[in-house]
């Protein structure tokens, strides 16, 4: 039963990009419907598949000797994303019937929306290496589509080729990690590298460890690799609901939470992943609070929020982790979704044009305040409960000024999400009045969401056996409550939440400080100075390739079957090792 369960979460998805693909353009209410059957029944599949979690392969199909077994593991960590992608992405297909009801080309967004959640599935609940590397992959190039959908607008060109040249470099680390763990263990299946990672030398260990935090950091968007993320923000808002929020970023945080038990042991290995998560959130916070794009503003608080769940692998704390992955995809896209019905009410991103809109679209103001609360971690909310249990676990178990540091990161995610709920919804109007508060197939979704929000903190006990990967046990999600609400460290983060809001609210006072800082705004705008070093390695790249242009033959066949049997050569000498 749960091998049809596991083939059908990809499966239906994939069948469905097939048949919108043959539907063609032209039949827009023929293309909204089957794109909502498909999805739904994928989010049915994978919800369904819960109960059968387990450690063992539900599927396993022989690929030769190069490819080894391809499987599929009903891994609860796998499952929790599973179930994620499947469910936001049937609600972003359902809101993306109002958004892009005069939209081209409804035919290949839909059918690459479909890829990417059936990809995502394969990713997180493939067991060979091998096979999640290939997943991970189709995922950066959905998305590189996506991005660039709008394909007469440079921008989105342009962000959808950052966004996949970074995440595929990235993706080496992971592709590097499979082949030595192929070397020195026999094949690519997870299972075996989790039960045999103290069998590898220790310096070859450190490698793989240090390569898949390079991939998660390229994945997730964790500095340095941060910088894709905001250019992202061409693609059509559902996307970036769905990939750039929910499910493909969060696939490095659950990269690190899965192979956390091999890698705990290596030296200076939960340090780094703790400082990268710490810089993230950091520096995406003092981002996102100059930002004055609504989206980009999002999307630094994406990493932002990565960031801390990054931070809680390190310290040990792999269900706050993975529980605060579920909160942030809810809170999150419902953000980017509210997001979507004000800038196409609005028809703009630029926070600075909006003002008074809350008395014109009390619906969606209402939605977006409850996600903004979630993301600042307010009780009673999902983004309290989660977030909380990380700083929990960074005060009993992490590096005391990495902590604090932290409890900065709470400070300015406190003042960013007031400023965009003040500068959006209250003062005075500063743009043209809305044209609508949202259209039934975009409130149906932001109200579930809304809703998922404020009672999926309620899951935290009963996923806690999918969550923990056995590092915590909560007998009860009452009990759970009361331990969160009675902890040091939660009474602190609110008083500095509070301090946030303060800050906030007597900014007049501060006009000479603020006029002050305002030199340094063009940096933190320029990514903190990461878009030039990325200029500088594509330049630095770019030279390189002119130098080896003489190996170009110009023969496009000639350059795949060179390609394929340089690739084809290292397989065959790691299988020999």
């Amino acid at each position: 039963m749960n091998a049809w369960l596991i083939i059908s979460t990809i499966a239906i998805p994939w069948l469905g990009a097939v048949c919108l693909w043959l539907v063609g353009e032209g039949r827009t209410r023929l293309l909204h419907i089957l794109a909502a059957c498909f999805s739904l029944a994928g989010a049915v599949a994978a919800l369904s598949l819960l109960p059968f979690a387990g450690p063992h392969p539900a599927l396993s199909l022989d690929m030769g000797p190069v490819f080894g077994a391809f499987t599929l593991v009903p891994a609860g960590l796998g499952l929790n994303l599973a179930a994620i992608a499947a469910v936001v992405g049937s609600l972003t297909v359902i809101y993306s019937a109002a958004y892009m009801q005069h939209g081209e080309q409804l035919n290949r967004y839909y059918a690459l929306v479909l890829i990417f959640i059936g990809a995502m599935v394969g990713l997180v609940l493939s067991g060979s290496l091998l096979w999640m590397f290939f997943f991970w992959e189709i995922t950066a190039f959905c998305s590189y589509a996506l991005i660039s959908f709008h394909n007469d607008d440079p921008k989105a060109v342009a962000g959808g080729i950052k966004a996949l040249l970074i995440t595929s470099l990235g993706g080496v680390g992971l592709l590097l990690g499979a082949l030595l763990a192929r070397a020195y263990l026999g094949d690519y299946q997870v299972n075996t590298f989790l039960s045999q990672a103290g069998t590898l030398p220790s310096n070859v260990l450190a490698l793989v460890a240090f390569g898949f935090l390079a991939a998660a950091a390229a994945k997730s968007a964790q500095t340095p690799f941060h910088t894709w993320l905001p250019d992202a923000m061409e693609a059509p808002t559902p996307i970036s609901a769905l990939i750039h929020a929910a499910t493909m970023v969060n696939a490095g945080v659950y990269l690190l939470a899965r192979f956390y038990p091999a890698f705990q042991g290596v030296p200076a290995w939960t340090t780094a992943v703790m400082g990268v998560g710490c810089l993230s959130a950091l520096f995406a916070g003092v981002m996102a609070l100059v930002s004055n794009d609504l989206k980009r503003a999002l999307a630094y608080s994406t990493i932002s929020q990565l960031g801390y769940m990054v931070y809680a692998v390190g310290t040990g704390a792999v269900f706050a982790s993975q529980f605060h992955l579920l909160s942030h995809a809810i809170f999150k896209a419902l953000l980017f979704l509210g997001a979507g019905v004000v800038i196409t009410a609005v028809g703009s991103r630029d926070m600075r044009r909006m003002g008074g809109l809350g008395t014109r679209m009390p619906f969606t103001r209402l939605v977006f305040i409850i996600g903004a609360l979630a993301l600042a971690g307010i009780p009673f909310t999902n983004g309290f409960f989660s977030k909380e249990l990380i700083l929990e676990g960074g005060l009993l178990h992490g590096i005391p000024w990495i902590y604090y540091a932290m409890l900065a990161g709470v400070w300015l995610t406190a003042l960013y999400s007031i400023r965009m709920v003040a500068l959006v919804f209250y003062g005075q109007a500063r743009g043209d009045a809305p044209s609508h508060d949202g259209w039934l197939p975009m409130r149906v979704p932001l109200a579930i969401l809304a809703l998922g929000v404020l009672t999926s903190w309620l899951l935290a006990a009963p996923l806690e056996g999918l969550l923990s990967a056995g590092h915590q046990e909560y007998p009860g999600v009452f009990t759970l409550a009361a331990e969160v609400l009675v902890a040091p460290a939660t009474w602190l983060a609110q008083l500095v939440i509070l301090i946030g809001v303060l800050v906030w609210v007597f900014r007049d006072r501060y006009q000479g400080l603020s006029r002050s800082l305002a030199a340094g705004v063009h940096t933190l705008v320029d990514n903190l100075g990461f878009d030039r070093l990325n200029t500088w390695v594509v330049s630095a790249f770019g030279k390189s390739a002119q130098a080896l242009a003489t190996l170009q033959t110009g023969q496009l066949n000639w350059n795949i079957l060179g390609m394929l049997a340089g690739w084809v050569i290292l397989l065959l000498i790691l299988q020999g090792a």
